[in-house]
């Protein structure tokens, strides 16, 4: 790659000023600002789309960060995602100080997906033994569709220059808030390390605050009411940390756990935390230290939802009219048998802990009560509710299950532990619900008419990966963070409540297309196609699947991949 000196790129914008928009074409190269390289990855075509991706690559010497701070993966993770932080905020302070517009469309647009409250694995920033690369975006400026060279100049001459000194030179930098960053990172990695050697499927620390500010911003809730997370005595355990440091706080064990209480008490809060603690999160969120198995998934009835082949034949059988549940397929879902093929598919994919919560719940999958069992004979009730069957995923394959739950008391029946939420705060009342349980027996008939049956995995057909629109063979985007589109066809994220990001909604978009022509046909199954891909994800990141560099990219989990493959209305199972 030949490296020009930034003079050529000065005289080259010098030269084009004033011309057609295309012409910025001629500025695509790479270029050496002494301290940093300036890389053109990509040059938008107009004003107004998509704008052009940039990065810049500086060596760590440079920078002045040593090997020391980033000496596990844990600890890069949270230098990546700090640095981005920090290139982000040095852009806005950069861009208030602009007098006026710079052009028409995205002139003058300089971004990084930096990332929200979870501290994710980005393509935005990738650091590596020797270098740092930034990857960001920049609307080339113009008015109309005439190149504002000027404008150009004063970005990539005057504010980048300084956006790279505030944000990526270490001697600028807070060591006190670096070193913080790293050490929260870090620490929940400890933490969920150490979960199953305790025992436990998630932990809460001591002072944590879960309530979020609203449902559209997930900041933590301030104020003098917020409510600080204390654990029951019973339920307290201490946690190892970096340097010798303990925390305390709830750890919840392995098993069937239900969260109970008053409506407004906090249950779906829980919930809702522990269904993030797959993610670290950065200081200040209120949740740095609530931790997660990595294969805990968020389990809902999704009316609606297309199903190819699924065998939900453990929670429905004896449809009318001899429909196979062994194979199941629909375009057009029931709440009951959407959330038993979510189940199955999740259990296909190797999911060690399952939340529900009964809010976004079929009300016939979760229970039928003694009334209702005499007044349906079982023979005409294909539902096996999901109470017969939660023990038995515990007891004989170790899938543990956390059910938000306040209005059926049958469960006790089934629970390991009950946490009751008061005011924000947890109880441990598992041995009054023990005794309220044998005081008062439920009477309902336990409904399994045979062994719950292990999925056997499924082989998607190459046929269902098409991914061409129009004259475009390949068409793939995200919409936002629950839809994607795939050539000519729309899939619905809308129930995979453990995306967080726009930027994995993106990923899981390409590797979707990626997986279909690298791996489908390499593997015998989708679980054994996908845990190859996010194996080699692992060693060579997220630039591994893409075929050119780009900054808007975060790492999803297996479990919403092959979410999103199973929503596709073309997925078609041999």
């Amino acid at each position: 790659m030949k490296i020009f000196p930034k003079q050529e790129l000065e005289a080259k914008l010098r030269r084009i000023n004033g011309r057609g928009y295309k012409a910025y074409k001629e500025i695509q190269a790479c270029y050496d600002f002494g301290l940093y390289l300036l890389h053109f990855d990509h040059i938008q075509g107009d004003p107004f789309a998509s704008p052009s991706r940039v990065c810049i690559e500086i060596s760590r010497e440079k920078a002045g960060f040593s090997g020391s701070l980033d000496y596990n993966p844990a600890r890069r993770l949270a230098l990546e995602d700090y640095l981005a932080r920090k290139f982000a905020q040095a852009i806005q302070k950069v861009k208030k100080s602009r007098s006026g517009s710079m052009g028409s469309g995205k002139s003058g647009l300089i971004e990084i997906d930096a990332g929200g409250q979870e501290v994710l694995k980005r393509t935005a920033l990738v650091i590596n033994d020797k270098k740092i690369e930034v990857r960001f975006f920049v609307g080339l400026p113009a008015l109309g569709r005439t190149i504002a060279s000027k404008f150009a100049q004063q970005i990539f001459f005057q504010e980048i220059p300084e956006i790279v000194k505030q944000s990526l030179l270490f001697q600028n930098l807070n060591p006190e808030e670096l070193g913080k960053h790293l050490e929260v990172v870090e620490d929940w990695h400890l933490i969920q390390s150490q979960l199953k050697e305790k025992n436990l499927v998630a932990f809460v620390a001591q002072g944590s605050v879960l309530p979020r500010r609203s449902g559209v911003d997930d900041r933590p809730l301030t104020g003098a009411g917020v409510v600080k997370f204390e654990s029951p005595p019973s339920l307290k355990i201490e946690m190892e940390l970096s340097q010798g440091k303990k925390i305390f706080g709830m750890g919840i064990p392995k098993g069937v756990t239900l969260i109970v209480g008053g409506g407004f008490h906090g249950k779906s809060t829980l919930l809702e935390a522990l269904s993030r603690g797959i993610y670290p999160h950065i200081p200040g969120d209120g949740r740095e230290y609530v931790a997660s198995l990595a294969g805990t998934v968020k389990i809902r009835a999704e009316d609606g939802r297309r199903i190819e082949k699924v065998d939900i034949s453990a929670f429905i059988s004896g449809l009318p009219f001899g429909k196979d549940t062994k194979k199941f397929s629909t375009d057009n879902a029931s709440g009951s048998t959407s959330q038993s093929a979510n189940i199955i598919e999740a259990l296909e994919m190797g999911a060690e802990v399952l939340l529900l919560d009964e809010d976004t719940s079929a009300t016939n999958f979760m229970i039928r009560d003694q009334r209702m069992q005499r007044l349906v004979a079982k023979e005409k009730e294909p539902i096996t509710p999901f109470i017969d069957r939660v023990r038995e995923l515990y007891e004989r394959f170790g899938v543990s299950t956390i059910l938000v739950m306040g209005g059926s008391g049958d469960y006790f029946d089934v629970a390991d532990t009950v946490i009751q939420m008061d005011e924000y705060r947890p109880r441990d009342v598992s041995q009054k619900a023990k005794e309220i349980a044998s005081q008062l027996p439920s009477q309902r008939l336990k409904e399994t008419p045979e062994p719950f049956s292990f999925p056997a995995p499924r082989q998607p057909q190459r046929a269902s990966f098409d991914a061409s629109r129009g004259k475009r063979e390949v068409k793939i985007s995200a919409k936002g963070l629950k839809q994607i589109l795939y050539g000519k066809t729309t899939i619905d994220l809308s129930a995979l409540e453990q995306l967080v990001s726009t930027s994995q909604t993106r990923a899981v978009a390409q590797l979707i297309y990626f997986y279909s022509q690298r791996y489908l046909e390499r593997y015998s199954s989708l679980p054994q196609g996908i845990d190859a891909l996010f194996q080699d994800l692992e060693k060579f990141g997220l630039d591994f699947a893409v075929p050119y560099r780009t900054g808007d990219l975060a790492m999803p989990r297996k479990f919403e991949l092959a979410g999103a493959i199973n929503r596709m209305r073309t997925l078609r199972i041999k």
